[in-house]
């Protein structure tokens, strides 16, 4: 089943004529994602083309979503302009919204929540790597790839994998696939102060998907989402969970990478959040390099 993106997913790319958003359409094409139209404001009318296929554009998300059924969409709009875009996609009603964009401002971001609070549509990100659901086919080709992830180390299978940190979640793909484990789907959250979906939100989508029988849990310093999670796991979630917190040796007040990876007010430390994970029965890596092993161990697969 996987869990938000299937094959059939109709995906819209907002800013797909712009160098960042035009290489990802590009592969997420050849991924066999299901990209059926194109967004730029005064574009519309042109095509997109690439390896046979010609992307329609349009001047708005509303036609797009009309003429193409779209129902998922990637926004690889510039920082000023993202948080409207977010909000275009939540007035024309799509089911999705993957926010690839970096930098947007933390109060364009509260605006988006205010403006989602009561729409269908979900969000991943800012600042996040996207969503694959590996395929079937040769490579996991033939399955959905919204955002920057490396599809080709994707394979399709039972692990769920749930991150803050793009560059991580590669890593378990990669761990788990070259140890000939695949994924059902893999959510990059993103590491912003102010986002859509939760490590909690995942979770419980990752607990009632019978496909997903084991999962990933990937965070860092900052914020108390991570804990959330832990004390909804150990009350909810029978399936193994093993999982790995960035940041042990970052300095208090200093942010660290992400905007939302900082431990303020003795708040938001690596070992808070291990120690509630461990509460929970949730395994922990104590190093990047060893995620899936102990996952496997956890799961009594190694």
């Amino acid at each position: 089943m996987a869990i938000l993106v299937t094959p059939e997913t109709k995906v819209l790319v907002q800013g797909i004529t712009g160098s960042f958003g035009a290489r990802h359409a590009q592969l997420s094409l050849d991924y066999g994602t299901q990209i059926v139209a194109g967004v730029t404001p005064g574009k519309g009318g042109q095509h997109f083309t690439h390896g046979g296929w010609a992307v329609p554009i349009f001047d708005t998300v509303a036609e797009a979503v009309k003429a193409t059924g779209a129902t998922a969409s990637a926004v690889f709009v510039p920082p000023p302009f993202a948080g409207d875009a977010i909000l275009e996609c939540v007035d024309a009603g799509l089911d999705l919204v993957v926010a690839i964009t970096e930098g947007i401002p933390v109060n364009d971001m509260i605006k988006v929540k205010v403006g989602m609070a009561h729409s269908k549509t979900r969000l991943i990100g800012p600042n996040c790597p996207g969503i694959v659901t590996p395929g079937t086919g040769k490579d996991s080709h033939g399955g959905c790839r919204i955002g920057i992830a490396p599809g080709y180390i994707h394979k399709r299978g039972n692990v769920g994998v749930v991150s803050r940190s793009g560059t991580l979640t590669y890593e378990a793909v990669w761990q788990l696939t070259s140890r000939g484990f695949g994924q059902s789907t893999c959510v990059g959250i993103g590491g912003d102060p102010v986002n859509g979906t939760s490590h909690l939100d995942v979770l419980k989508m990752f607990n009632d998907d019978p496909e997903t029988e084991a999962i990933i849990m990937i965070g860092e310093i900052g914020g108390d989402k991570e804990e959330e999670a832990a004390a909804w796991a150990k009350d909810n979630c029978k399936k193994p969970i093993a999982a790995f917190i960035a940041g042990a040796t970052a300095p208090p007040g200093r942010r660290m990478g992400h905007a939302g990876a900082i431990v303020s007010g003795g708040k938001g430390t690596a070992q808070g959040k291990i120690d509630a994970l461990q509460a929970a029965g949730i395994a922990i890596a104590e190093t990047p390099s060893v995620m899936a092993e102990t996952l496997l161990r956890h799961w009594g697969k190694a």
